[in-house]
C-alpha cells in the first residue's frame, strides 16, 4: 500500500525531559534514540509524510543529519500533542499520527492500524492502541497505564490504577495503553483548545480530556508491549536487550 492521502506521522521531540534530559539524543547501538524511532516510522506503509517536531536546535541538527524532515515549534508547549498540532496546522494533513520520540522499537504495523482505523471509519475522530497485560507487576505499576473499553472498542477510562478492580475474582484480561494516537486533523486542532479535565490533571493522562468532553476514543488491540524510555534504567535495559539479541 502507498501512503494514505493526507496521512502524516509526527514525532514530537523535546530536550528537557524531567527524568532523563536529552533522552531522544541518547545513543542506542550507535545511533540517537530519535533516529531509531524515525527509521521505524518511515517503514509504515500508510503514511504520506513523516515529520519530527521539536523546539530544540540540537535535536533539529541531529535529525537533519540523518535525513529527517524537521519542524521547529514553540518552546511554550506543555505536551507533545500541542507540538504535533502546531507542526501540522495548515499542512493539508487529514489524519495525524502522534508517535512518541522515546519509543525506539515502535512497530510500523501499529502505525498502519491506527491510520486505517480513521481512514476506514469516517466517524472515528481519535484512536489509540492497547495490548493485553501479561505480568502482575505491570498491573500494579502506576507507570503502566491501563485502559478499559466497551463492546465496540471505545475507551471508557484510562488510569494508572488497577482497572477494572476484580472484586469477584473472575477471569479477566486487563489492557495496557500504548501511547500512540491518530487524530483527524480538525479534531486535533479542537482537542488542543479543550479545557483540561480534572481526571486528566489527577491521573496525569492527557487522553482523559477527550472523554471528559464527551468524545469517543477508538481502542485498537495489538500484541506486544510498549518500549517507552522514561528513565536511565529503561535506557540501560534496552541497550542490554539489544546487545543480547546481537550475540
Amino acid at each position: 500500500m502507498k501512503g494514505v492521502r493526507g496521512a502524516w506521522g509526527v514525532i514530537p521531540a523535546r530536550y528537557s525531559s524531567t527524568r532523563l534530559p536529552g533522552k531522544v539524543l541518547c545513543d542506542i547501538a550507535g545511533s540517537p534514540m530519535i533516529e531509531h524511532v524515525w527509521r521505524r516510522v518511515i517503514r509504515a506503509r500508510t503514511l504520506e509524510h513523516v515529520l519530527i517536531a521539536t523546539d530544540d536546535e540540537r535535536i533539529a541538527a541531529v535529525c537533519t543529519r540523518f535525513g529527517a524532515n524537521v519542524a521547529m515549534t514553540s518552546r511554550a508547549h506543555i505536551s507533545g500533542t500541542d507540538r504535533v498540532a502546531e507542526a501540522t496546522a495548515g499542512s493539508g494533513a487529514r489524519i495525524v499520527v502522534n508517535i512518541q520520540g522515546d519509543e525506539p522499537l515502535v512497530d510500523p504495523c501499529w502505525i498502519d492500524q491506527l491510520t486505517l482505523a480513521l481512514y476506514e471509519n469516517p466517524g472515528t475522530a481519535m484512536a489509540t492502541l492497547a495490548s493485553p497485560i501479561r505480568s502482575p507487576r505491570q498491573e500494579t505499576d502506576p507507570g503502566v497505564v491501563k485502559v478499559v473499553f466497551d463492546s465496540e472498542g471505545h475507551a471508557l477510562y484510562f488510569s494508572r490504577s488497577l482497572i477494572p478492580y476484580n472484586r469477584n475474582d473472575t477471569r479477566i484480561t486487563r489492557y495496557q495503553h500504548i501511547g500512540l494516537y491518530a487524530y483527524r486533523a480538525e479534531f486535533l486542532a479542537q482537542y488542543t483548545r479543550m479545557t483540561p479535565a480534572p481526571s486528566e490533571q489527577a491521573e496525569g493522562l492527557e487522553q482523559l480530556r477527550a472523554l471528559h468532553h464527551g468524545h469517543r476514543i477508538r481502542v485498537i488491540t495489538v500484541q506486544g508491549e510498549s518500549t517507552g524510555i522514561d528513565t536511565a534504567a529503561d535506557l540501560n535495559e534496552l541497550r542490554a536487550r539489544l546487545t543480547r539479541q546481537d550475540t
